[in-house]
């Protein structure tokens, strides 16, 4: 069994005005289970702790509690119980469970020099969601609403997670604080420098509309940007990846990230930022 914990605070992680309650718990939900299938487990239930204003409409508990049932049903996985409290502001604590099937956990830290990187699921979407949120653009086509849709509610490849620990993944997270400083903690874990292609990757039609519509490079929003819970594992040279993952990088001896011919500045999401 493995086991994970998150907080989602509002204001610092979403926003009421931007998302309904039915979308924060999708998120929340996601998020956990993300974790745990990033560990090459099958999730298979959650406990949820929440804080809430006296104020706040029950319609908006209803949906979220509605979007915690759905997230988990999506992956096989039950609502098993938690609690409730009073507080100023909304506060989700979820704790995810799952089965490893009798494998070990795939961690952070047997990444080997000559492993090739790969990841699977959507990247740049929750940040492209969030810039034009932010920004206030109108959102008038279906590749921007599909970009505020994954911020709002992250899609997470969960079955890619077991598939990866079964391939001999000697590696994995999920990326939750951007790719770059995500793939940080495996190089620093493992001992090891991962070197990225920027041609390996594919920019999405939501993810490209919305840097055209804001002026931005939709490359930075998919190198560092965060909440889309894809995976990101490392293999030993010569595994067959199926589909969706998709090899884009390689590990070698040193230390850190390098992203060939770029400069990047931000790297990820800063929790005290």
């Amino acid at each position: 069994m493995v086991v994970s914990t998150d907080l989602l605070l509002e204001g610092r992680h979403f926003r009421r005005d931007w998302s309904s309650g039915y979308d924060v718990g999708r998120k929340a939900a996601a998020q956990n289970l993300a974790d745990v299938a990033a560990m090459g487990a099958t999730p298979t239930s959650i406990v949820v702790g929440l804080g809430i204003p006296a104020d706040l409409p029950l319609e908006w508990l209803d949906t979220l509690t509605d979007g915690f049932a759905d997230e988990c049903a999506a992956v096989g996985a039950s609502v098993a119980g938690g609690d409730i409290t009073r507080c100023d502001l909304v506060v989700i604590g979820v704790t995810a469970l799952g089965d490893l099937g009798g494998r070990a956990p795939v961690r952070r830290c047997f990444a080997r020099p000559g492993h090739v990187v790969a990841v699977a699921g959507r990247l740049g979407y929750s940040a492209a969601g969030w810039a034009l949120l932010e920004a206030g653009a109108p959102v008038d086509s279906a590749p921007l609403r599909a970009a505020v849709e994954g911020h709002r509610r992250p899609c997470p490849p969960y079955a890619s997670g077991p598939q990866a620990a079964e391939l001999g993944a000697s590696a994995m997270l999920d990326v939750s604080d951007g790719l770059l400083q995500d793939l940080g903690h495996i190089a620093e874990d493992s001992g090891v420098r991962i070197e990225l292609d920027p041609q390996a990757f594919a920019v999405a039609e939501p993810v490209a509309a919305a840097a055209k519509e804001l002026g931005a490079d939709p490359l930075e929003w998919v190198l560092t940007g965060g909440e889309d819970h894809a995976l990101a594992a490392t293999f030993p040279a010569g595994v067959r990846l199926p589909a969706p993952w998709q090899i884009v990088g390689r590990v070698v001896e040193g230390d850190g990230v390098m992203v060939y011919g770029r400069e990047i500045g931000q790297r990820g999401w800063d929790h005290f930022g």
